[in-house]
């Protein structure tokens, strides 16, 4: 198994850097109905209105836009079900990287 770092809080910062103006900043919303319905404060990320739909545009490009193009010149493959090969293959379409996107069948 691989052991990755955990993110530092500068890497989160640096993370924040990269995605503006390329992430879409989603709004919090509050539902009062979901508040009563659980009895707690319901925050709602509103990650369907991101590029793609799904959060995982944020990590994708993260990612996508620091990879060493010299290393990687045939680009990347994912394999993926649905949000993350969304992803990827978006990000890949931005930065003209090629992006295989394997699914299953």
């Amino acid at each position: 198994m691989i052991s990755l770092p955990i993110p530092s809080p500068e890497d989160v910062l640096d993370a924040r850097r990269i995605l503006a103006g390329v992430a879409v900043k989603t709004p919090v919303l509050r539902s009062e109905r979901l508040d009563r319905l659980t009895g707690a404060s319901v925050y709602i990320k509103c990650e369907n209105l991101q590029r793609t739909g799904a959060f995982k545009f944020r990590g994708a490009y993260n990612c996508l836009s620091r990879l060493d193009r010299q290393a990687y010149p045939g680009g990347v493959v994912a394999y993926s079900t649905g949000n993350h090969g969304q992803a990827i293959a978006t990000v890949g379409r931005m930065l003209n990287l090629p992006a295989t996107i394997v699914m299953p069948e």
